[in-house]
């Protein structure tokens, strides 16, 4: 009888404590779900503050000229008259003269670190772009205005005036005097300063790859360049289109680089060559010699557009992989 209720005791203490167990588990679980939820909500805040905050402070602009800010290329301190078409369209075209020169370059980095370089040889390639993706911009901007801009000013603008200005259709795009600052010097500092971050994830995803895959295919008797087109891209895709629009925002975002090189002129042209002026070289030049509400207003205004033209972008990334994911899942 007294073992029994022993026994009896022995297992109402265990089940206790196995309960009071699950109950401290589930209780910490819950703790750890509101907190892991609360930071993800935190984000969403940080997000719409900043937007609203922007979009506040923006609120006399937008008032004051409506839509004819969005339209307008004056950029009158003096008189009071601004508008946002010269700095959105310099933004825009930098960013797509980077994407343009950074992207080929980037994917033949990667390729040859992944597919032809030796072994002994990937290492220092590797840290060198590491390196190259910690420099400071403004470093770059340095470098842009004191050693590119001069040679550009000196050798490439002359060629592309003689030569390229010359060609039908597109001709209007390379003419301009030999300045060396412009929109064109600019996408090419930005190339140069993106290539590395781009480069970076093409490689990791491209080291991805299982070998067997591509032992298979060059069992087969394909070449490098087929393996990489039929193997290596289609199933790395997704994540070097994501790697793209990365380097594509920070290149829409980017400020010291471009104020140095752009030549911050409130004119708009066709040519690649002239200078022009992005929303953050403005703010950046401008803002801390704003002694008007109006002027103040119009530079925050700037801020909100250059929110949603990244939001834009970035958002349309998302929905470019996600039709990407949906078709490799088929």
């Amino acid at each position: 009888m007294t073992e029994n209720t022993q026994y009896m005791t022995s297992t109402s203490t265990t089940t206790d404590a196995s309960e009071a167990r699950a109950a401290r588990d589930h209780r910490h679980d819950m703790w750890f779900r509101r907190t892991m939820m609360g930071a993800g909500m935190l984000v969403l805040v940080l997000l719409l503050s900043i937007a609203g905050s922007t979009l506040w402070g923006g609120s006399e602009a937008f008032r004051t000229f409506g839509f004819g800010f969005l339209t307008s290329t004056q950029w009158d301190v003096v008189n009071g008259q601004f508008g946002a078409v010269v700095p959105i369209f310099g933004t825009l075209v930098t960013s797509f003269l980077a994407l343009l020169i950074a992207v080929p370059v980037s994917f033949g980095i990667a390729i040859f670190l992944t597919e032809v370089a030796p072994v002994w040889l990937r290492m220092p390639i590797a840290s060198a772009i590491e390196l190259l993706a910690g420099i400071p911009s403004i470093i770059y901007g340095m470098w842009g205005l004191f050693i590119f801009g001069p040679f550009m000013a000196a050798h490439m603008a002359p060629w592309i005036n003689d030569h390229l200005g010359a060609l039908p259709l597109v001709g209007a795009l390379f003419q301009g005097p030999p300045l060396g600052i412009g929109m064109l010097t600019a996408g090419i500092v930005l190339a140069i300063m993106i290539t590395p971050f781009i480069t970076s994830v093409m490689h990791e995803v491209f080291r991805s790859v299982p070998t067997t895959l591509k032992e298979s295919a060059y069992a087969l008797g394909n070449t490098t360049w087929e393996v990489v087109w039929d193997i290596v891209l289609p199933y790395t895709r997704s994540a070097v289109v994501g790697g793209i629009f990365l380097g594509l925002g920070r290149a829409l975002g980017e400020t010291m680089a471009v104020t140095f090189v752009l030549g911050n002129a409130h004119q708009f042209s066709a040519s690649l060559l002239m200078p022009s002026s992005s929303i953050a070289s403005v703010i950046a030049n401008e803002f801390s010699e704003a002694y008007t509400d109006l002027h103040r207003s119009a530079l925050i205004a700037l801020g909100f557009l250059l929110f949603v033209v990244t939001f834009v972008v970035l958002a349309a990334a998302r929905l470019m992989l996600m039709r990407l994911s949906r078709k490799e899942g088929l």
